[in-house]
């Protein structure tokens, strides 16, 4: 009975003591989750705080990008070799213009990029400064410069009503337009480098085009189609390519110009500031395909 009362005892301490270390345990695990916890909260914002770093670094290098970009496309600015440097919002300019006009431009272009809110303009004017000379290879703005002027070149050409058979390839190199290809006729290739010469950029143009008068049977079977498609060109495509074609050229004003288009039959209006360039776009508009007359009694200069 002793010995039963001790093992009970025993039993009872034993249990007593697991219980103990059990609630020692439980204890230990509760301030084990309880720092675990926070250690993971800490984590969380300090991830929220390094994504929100990425974002801002993300942010500040897409707004100088597009500043640097709008740079390099400007003819004023593209030769000055500017740097910009965007942190949260506020832009940081330096670099060396010949004019006090061209360090404000720069300013003015970096506060129009969407979240710029400052601009620190440290440009610095010297009227004696050398832009550095062209190389060999064009620059960012001088590509985007002769791809314009080629498609500009080529959408003429395809409006044109005056170069059908005229199989062409057009190429510009710093501003320098070379015509390759064949036409039908000395008059179509005549008028595909009067196009070209007329476009806005175009500082010169060599003409390769070949006269192949063996395709006449089917230039002219072509010519036929197309008069016939002519006939169903829309009033309001034809005022968008004249207006187009006033923009892309280079005598000619086509902001000053309204074009207005019913039936085939071309209105233009406005003051221009010569009687050569009221000439030239009233042939630029008669050139257009689905023009039938050009009414410029309104066009004055």
């Amino acid at each position: 009975m002793k010995m039963e009362v001790f093992m009970n005892k025993t039993g009872y301490y034993k249990l007593l003591t697991n219980y103990e270390g059990s609630r020692t345990m439980h204890k230990q695990y509760k301030r084990f989750l309880l720092a675990s916890g926070i250690v993971l909260i800490l984590m969380a914002l300090n991830g929220t705080a390094t994504a929100g770093t990425v974002s801002q670094d993300v942010t500040n290098a897409r707004q100088e990008t597009q500043i640097w970009t709008t740079y390099a496309l400007s003819p004023y600015l593209r030769a000055n070799d500017l740097k910009v440097s965007v942190d949260n919002g506020k832009a940081t300019l330096t670099g060396t213009v010949e004019e006090e006009a061209n360090k404000e431009l720069a300013k003015e272009i970096a506060l129009g990029v969407n979240g710029i809110k400052e601009v620190d303009n440290q440009i610095v004017v010297h009227s004696d400064f050398v832009p550095a000379k062209r190389t060999a290879v064009r620059s960012y703005g001088e590509v985007i410069d002769d791809a314009t002027i080629t498609a500009a070149v080529k959408s003429k050409l395809l409006w044109s009503k005056n170069t059908d058979g005229l199989a062409t390839n057009v190429d510009t190199k710093f501003g320098r337009v070379t015509l390759l290809g064949t036409a039908d006729s000395a008059a179509a290739r005549e008028r595909a480098e009067s196009l070209a010469r007329n476009t806005r950029g175009v500082v010169s143009v060599d003409n390769k085009i070949a006269i192949d008068s063996t395709q006449q049977n089917i230039v002219d079977s072509a010519k036929s189609s197309m008069d016939k498609a002519g006939q169903n060109v829309s009033d309001s495509w034809i005022t968008t390519k004249v207006k187009y074609t006033f923009l892309y050229s280079s005598n000619v004003a086509g902001s000053d110009i309204t074009v207005s288009t019913t039936n085939g039959d071309v209105t233009l209006k406005g003051k221009l500031s010569s009687g050569a360039e009221r000439a030239l776009a009233i042939e630029l508009a008669q050139n257009v395909r689905g023009v039938k007359n050009v009414n410029a009694k309104d066009l004055t200069f």
